[in-house]
């Protein structure tokens, strides 16, 4: 079996637990090896008739029909899959594909994955270009899991302007997806976190066709109160899990919920629950970047409270292998044809800013379309932030606070601009609209492209006069 990229880490929001009835779908993107290149895309609307392949594992589909403008962050070299991620189309729906998972041997045994089957490198091109609602995406992926089979073991993420999806794929055929509660909140990370499915609730959950006759015939369901929870039935829960992936879930939970002590290391923690008080995209952001702040097990720490161990206990969420991260917000206050920003922060997580995109465009800033095997940080966003990650982290306490500063004045400018763009938006429509929005990409891009070089500029400066190779005898000597 071809092995996964990926290991990533996901926050859901509903409409009624954000701050401003957005919904938000949020994924962070890492890849093994510290580098996996990525670029931000524009695709037009097109129809589509052809036989598409996977570089990656060979899988292979007929695909037709009429397919909608769409944005995507791929990997820049194709040559071993697209790779597109996650990304929003013209209707509205944000996609993100996909959260790394596992399923027990047991279930492996009777359903094995399938190693050409439909995997992560093709599902957002297979899927978002053809779907108009968040719904209409699990209906999609669900029917494609069920006829070709995966190779993988996923967490998919699907929202629209009213209603956020996570959909989860068990062993070669079998799929459940729930409805993210308005009022609530999920945190995924690299475990298979749905719970009790309802089959008498089509408007909370899907599954695959087979799923319950599956279970039933091959006896996997060992519930005592009779509960059907994919968790418990598909999912791994293993030592491993229990300090790879469910501390993650225990300090998103902690930030969002802080009255409510848990174990790190618990494996019955929620899906998903209410926030004590409404979420911001700030709020997503500082989870997504975070590395266990404040507590004993921050590896990272300025002002460490933990021992050297604690520190390495569990797997941070901003750590080397980060790549790319979105925040897919479509939000409800503002006409349809500007509700839909993705936000966008390449590089290391902790150390770079998030910068927001307007979907409705025709074309991506310059500089987020390029990112080859060379490293070019004059012309390429994803290279620019990877050189600041390189220049950060050998010297993270000393550069901590300017650090912190720039992310703090980057997203400041990233509000207002914003704000600024909505109010010019009030007086524009169609064709006009979409090129002002693409416009106003570029210029926020731009700006904080130069916000950064200005900071790698000073950092650079202050390494050059802190060498510990340094013998002072005189001005000129």
């Amino acid at each position: 079996m071809i092995s996964k990229k990926d290991n990533c880490t996901a926050m859901l929001v509903g409409r009624k637990a954000s701050i401003d009835g957005s919904t938000m779908i949020a994924r962070d993107e890492d890849g093994y090896g510290g580098i996996n290149e990525k670029i931000f895309v524009h695709h037009a609307a097109k129809k589509y008739d052809e036989d598409y392949v996977s570089k990656y594992n060979g899988f292979c589909m007929h695909l037709t029909g009429d397919g909608c403008a769409w944005n995507g962050v791929p990997t820049a070299d194709s040559s071993d899959g697209r790779w597109d991620e996650q990304g929003i189309n013209e209707y509205n729906v944000a996609m993100s594909a996909t959260e790394t998972e596992a399923t027990n041997a047991r279930c492996l045994g009777h359903d094995p994955l399938v190693e050409d089957g439909i995997n992560e490198d093709s599902m957002v091109y297979l899927v978002l270009p053809f779907i108009k609602t968040a719904r209409e995406g699990v209906q999609r992926l669900g029917k494609l899991i069920e006829k070709y089979g995966t190779g993988e073991s996923n967490g998919i993420a699907f929202s629209d302007q009213k209603e956020v999806w996570y959909f989860e794929t068990g062993a070669g055929h079998q799929w459940v997806a729930a409805r993210i509660p308005d009022d609530s909140y999920a945190i995924c990370p690299n475990i298979m976190v749905i719970q009790n499915i309802d089959f008498a609730d089509p408007d909370n959950f899907m599954y695959a066709s087979t799923i319950r006759d599956f279970v039933a015939k091959h006896h996997l369901n060992s519930s005592l109160d009779g509960n059907f929870s994919f968790r418990d039935i598909f999912g791994t829960k293993d030592e491993a899990d229990a300090y790879y992936n469910t501390p993650r879930t225990w300090y998103g939970q902690k930030l969002f919920n802080p009255s409510i002590e848990q174990d790190p290391t618990s494996q019955e923690m929620p899906f998903t629950r209410r926030p004590e008080k409404k979420i911001g995209v700030e709020d997503v952001q500082k989870f997504l970047t975070s590395h266990y702040n404040g507590t004993e097990f921050d590896p990272m720490a300025t002002f460490a409270s933990g021992t050297e161990n604690d520190q390495k206990k569990f797997r941070s969420i901003a750590l080397d292998r980060n790549q790319e991260s979105s925040i897919l917000q479509l939000r409800n206050d503002v006409p349809a044809e500007y509700a839909a920003i993705q936000w966008i922060n390449f590089g290391f997580y902790a150390y770079s800013p998030y910068v927001p995109f307007f979907a409705n465009i025709t074309d991506t800033p310059a500089n987020y379309k390029v990112a080859d095997h060379t490293v070019s940080p004059e012309n390429s966003a994803y290279w620019l932030y990877k050189t600041l990650q390189v220049l950060v982290e050998p010297r993270y306490h000393q550069y901590v606070y300017q650090v912190n500063a720039y992310r703090d004045e980057c997203q400041s400018y990233a509000i207002g601009r914003v704000d600024t763009i909505d109010e010019a938006a009030k007086n524009l429509s169609g064709a006009k609209l979409t090129a002002f929005l693409t416009e106003a990409n570029i210029e926020t891009a731009d700006q904080i492209t130069a916000k950064t070089k200005q900071l790698m500029s000073s950092l650079v400066r202050q390494a050059l006069n802190s060498s510990k190779y340094q013998y002072e005898r005189g001005d000129n000597l």
